[in-house]
């Protein structure tokens, strides 16, 4: 039923196409009474036709929604960009976040605020340099506590053949309000262990870039179970925090 609605549709713009084709090649020596009423017909459907010119170009200039499409250097073997910068959330917002809130799969905001007044949404992301549909803001004022972190929890597959020759790379693009020490901090548990890596994002302000060198850590490779990323803000009362995307991805590390 669809393939044939389709069908008739191009059929009827190829003779609306031919007709009004015909139409202005006859409109030096048409009627004036008819080129009137032609040209009245012309104008309502050159508005309709700007309308949809102009609400197209600015829907196809967004980044577009789902898209796994960002920079990765040669050899990944794995990468990501989470749910929440990649497609719609079912919940877009939290107002009052509280401890341990969840907003979509893999992120959990975690924070010792005795009251919260966090808000955290998921945005739609606009500008031309955007690479991810989508971003989060997170909204601080009063902060009453001693640490505030987003934690995602990487897939399986993150950590599928994860070895100590391997760099996980971490990169973040972040617009603030106020300047903010921001840490990126990778938690890898193996056995009755979890192994820490912190690195700080430095200049936090745009597209940053941290590694994680698996050579200089301790992990068991056979009893690796999971993993997942802190990034981890200081000072965040009164400041408006936006990530514009997030994305990781593993590779080996070069051998000398």
């Amino acid at each position: 039923m669809g393939l044939g609605r389709q069908a008739i549709g191009r059929l009827l713009h190829r003779w609306s196409l031919r007709r009004w084709t015909r139409l202005a090649r006859a409109a030096e020596t048409a009627d004036l009474d008819k080129l009137h009423q032609q040209r009245l017909m012309a104008s309502q459907l050159m508005t309709r036709l700007s309308e949809l010119n102009f609400v197209a170009d600015s829907r196809l200039a967004l980044p577009r929604v789902g898209t796994n499409a960002f920079v990765r250097p040669g050899g990944t073997l794995w990468s990501w960009r989470p749910r929440a910068w990649r497609g719609p959330l079912p919940e877009m917002g939290i107002a009052a976040v509280g401890n341990r809130a969840s907003l979509g799969d893999h992120l959990t905001v975690f924070h010792d605020c005795d009251i919260s007044e966090l808000t955290l949404r998921q945005i739609r992301n606009t500008r031309t340099s955007d690479m991810a549909p989508y971003g989060l803001r997170l909204d601080v004022f009063r902060f009453d506590g001693s640490f505030l972190s987003l934690v995602l929890d990487l897939p399986a597959e993150a950590i599928d053949g994860l070895l100590k020759r391997h760099i996980i790379r971490l990169a973040v693009n972040v617009e603030l309000e106020q300047p903010l020490e921001i840490f990126a901090r990778l938690n890898v548990r193996h056995g009755p262990n979890t192994e820490q890596m912190v690195q700080e994002i430095k200049n936090a302000d745009g597209e940053m870039v941290v590694e994680f060198d698996l050579a200089y850590s301790d992990i068991n490779e056979r009893r690796i179970e999971a993993a997942w990323l802190d990034l981890i803000f200081e000072g965040a009362e009164m400041n408006q925090i936006t990530l514009r995307d997030v994305t990781l991805c593993r590779y080996p590390r070069a051998e000398l």
